[in-house]
């Protein structure tokens, strides 16, 4: 069974508050990206990328490989209008049979012990989440009320999310809903079971600012 990896990177910076798309900005002298894709083919050299980007970043994702000597081999698929068709271009490459991996371009710090028992889990049962607990106090707002809500309960979901190709495949095939917020909400729409494992907390997606700044923090401590 060969594993599969399809790393999306649709981000355009605007909440980031930059010109510059972060998946493209730098870390330690590289984009962030190349940090994401490195993370997979460490855990598994035999893995397949595939990655992910909108149409008019092609060209330039192109130039900064060449710029930074950066040759791990890679599908280079055009994104959609959405992250649901830009997962779904992505699935086209990944034969049935296999595992796939669906990761955001912009989570440059998922650990390989997370990534190891995420493909062991989906390989027994199909698909597998990452999840980390949540450690502060939580309250529900409505309308003019609020009430404590026990934080046990509540889990913060992660990428990468595995699954078997072909069921997630049949999955992305349903037209797209706002309520996918992710991919296993799109799997849990045929009814199948989601299946929670443990992620990393250094797992984080740069969305905002204060990301990029928690994530050179987390590049200086391990260097």
């Amino acid at each position: 069974m060969q594993l599969y990896a399809v790393i999306v990177a649709g981000g355009s910076g605007k909440r980031m508050q930059t010109e510059t798309p972060k998946q493209f900005l730098e870390l330690a002298g590289k984009p962030v990206l190349m940090h994401t894709i490195e993370r997979f083919k460490t855990f598994n050299n035999s893995i397949e990328i595939i990655t992910v980007l909108p149409e008019n970043q092609l060209e330039y994702w192109d130039f900064i490989q060449k710029k930074h000597s950066f040759y791990i081999p890679q599908t280079i698929v055009k994104g959609g209008e959405t992250r649901f068709h830009s997962v779904k271009n992505g699935l086209d490459f990944v034969p049935d049979n296999n595992l796939v991996a669906i990761h955001d371009g912009v989570r440059p710090f998922v650990s390989h012990n997370t990534i190891k028992r995420c493909f062991e889990t989906a390989e027994k049962l199909g698909n597998a989440v990452p999840v980390v607990s949540i450690a502060e106090s939580l309250r529900i707002v409505t309308n003019n009320e609020n009430s404590p809500i026990n934080r046990q309960m509540i889990k913060v979901v992660q990428t990468p999310q595995v699954f078997d190709a072909a069921i997630i495949k049949k999955a992305y095939r349903q037209e797209h809903r706002y309520e996918f917020t992710d991919d296993a909400t799109v799997l849990e729409a045929l009814g199948e079971k989601i299946n929670l494992v443990e992620g990393n907390r250094e797992n984080i997606k740069i969305t905002y600012p204060e990301d990029f700044i928690k994530i050179n923090e987390l590049l200086s401590s391990v260097c």
